[in-house]
């Protein structure tokens, strides 16, 4: 019950830390929202670090390395997929791979689960693409290349989650500020060697430093709940992250909620709840 908490509580913060990232992102090119955002989530680690401490092993700084490639590779692979478009139907591509990858991973480790486990799976899984999908999904026809990105950018995701979960239990925050501080340095060389094509506009500084706040929460609490439950659960329950996204879209923006969303997030509900009795 306490990896389910804390694993909604993951998916809650990883959908605001996006909510964040779309706003400022309308402000600033993107590379410039996340100059910002990588130092603040490092920053954040790091003063996490006397409080739950840090043991920075060989296999911590591996694990933690690989998930901040990962991590990097998610950002452009996921910014050129929805940059392409269409996004009512990439988005819930990427998602479901970034779910279903874990799981399987889980599985394969010898994780089992309860039969309401078994139902509430797949549910969770179908609420992952109904929450994440727009208006006119089933009209709109992506282009091979898009659909390779989509799942690319979701596999990406789905490997820095199975990196941090590889981590040695016992090293505290470590492999979160590795794996931040290797992101961080990519994001920031990329940011560097394409700065003449950033344009002029300056980052909307509060909004893009919360979201990188919030983004360290979410895989902090993420690394807690996998430590303390199953990866194939723990992983479908963060890949909700767009209900949250969706929620916050509908009470800041007044953006509409539609019909395909709200049938998902009641799904979504109806998962967590079986997956809880497991």
């Amino acid at each position: 019950m306490i990896a389910l908490l804390l694993a909604l509580g993951s998916s809650l913060a990883y959908g605001c830390a996006d909510f964040l990232g779309g706003v400022g992102a309308r402000k600033a090119h993107v590379l410039r929202t996340v100059m910002i955002a990588a130092p603040a989530s490092l920053v954040v680690e790091l003063l996490l670090w006397p409080l739950l401490g840090a043991s920075f092993s060989t296999a911590a700084v591996g694990w933690g390395a690989a998930s901040g490639v990962a991590s990097a590779a998610a950002f452009v692979l996921l910014y050129r997929t929805l940059a392409i478009g269409p996004m009512n139907v990439l988005s819930p591509v990427t998602a479901l791979v970034s779910a279903v990858l874990p799981v399987g991973a889980g599985l394969l480790q010898g994780e089992h689960l309860a039969a309401a486990g078994l139902v509430g799976l797949p549910l969770a899984l179908a609420a992952v693409v109904l929450v994440s999908a727009g208006p006119g999904a089933r009209s709109a026809r992506p282009s091979r290349t898009a659909l390779l990105l989509a799942f690319g950018a979701g596999a990406a995701i789905a490997l820095q989650l199975i990196f941090l979960h590889r981590a040695p239990s016992d090293s505290g925050v470590a492999p979160l500020i590795v794996g931040r501080a290797v992101s961080s340095a990519i994001t920031l060389t990329a940011a560097a060697l394409l700065h003449r094509r950033l344009g002029p506009e300056r980052p909307a500084y509060a909004i893009s430093a919360t979201a990188g706040a919030l983004d360290s929460a979410a895989n902090l609490l993420f690394l807690l709940a996998a430590r303390s439950g199953d990866l194939a659960v723990v992983a479908v329950i963060v890949a909700l992250y767009p209900a949250g996204t969706v929620l916050l879209a509908r009470g800041v923006l007044a953006e509409r909620i539609h019909r395909g969303q709200l049938i998902g997030l009641g799904t979504a509900a109806v998962a967590v709840s079986l997956l809880a009795l497991t």
